[in-house]
């Protein structure tokens, strides 16, 4: 995990499943899902966030992380936390929180520990909760590619 994958609003792009299909060149193994090389490599600043920004900080590079702004959490990010929590068992907010306190590298730490697959030792995606690594045939099972329910 990179500090580079860490989205302005929060997310660690190394759990998101498009990043993962990427990584695990999951389209050459057969399965068909959107693949991203993260928000900040593709300079796309926050891919939730950046058009909902009331203040513009995120699009005018005056802010790194959300929580660096005098109106966080705004609506939106509360939205998409409230989301993410429900669905995918994370929250920005609470990232957000700790980078702010601890810093990226603890928070790099912290994630890669959370996130670590307990067969192969490679990164279990939020959306889902499957290794895209030794998974690859429960993820091509799988109807629902973006809920955990049915793992």
């Amino acid at each position: 995990m990179e500090e580079i994958l860490i989205a302005p609003c929060g997310m660690n792009c190394s759990i998101c499943s498009s990043y993962l299909v990427l990584k695990n060149e999951v389209k050459e193994k057969g399965v068909k899902i959107a693949h991203c090389k993260g928000c900040r490599p593709r300079d796309k600043k926050c891919a939730f966030i950046k058009k909902k920004c009331k203040n513009n900080l995120l699009m005018d590079n005056k802010i790194t992380y959300c929580y660096e702004c005098k109106d966080f959490p705004c609506d939106p990010l509360k939205k998409l936390d409230k989301k993410y929590r429900e669905r995918y068992r994370m929250s920005m907010i609470e990232n957000l929180e700790f980078i702010k306190k601890n810093g990226t590298k603890k928070f790099l730490e912290k994630q890669e520990k959370e996130w670590k697959c307990g067969k192969c030792g490679d990164t279990v995606c939020c959306h889902n909760g499957i290794c895209y690594n030794c998974g690859i045939e429960k993820l091509k099972k799988k109807k629902n590619r973006y809920r955990w329910e049915d793992n």
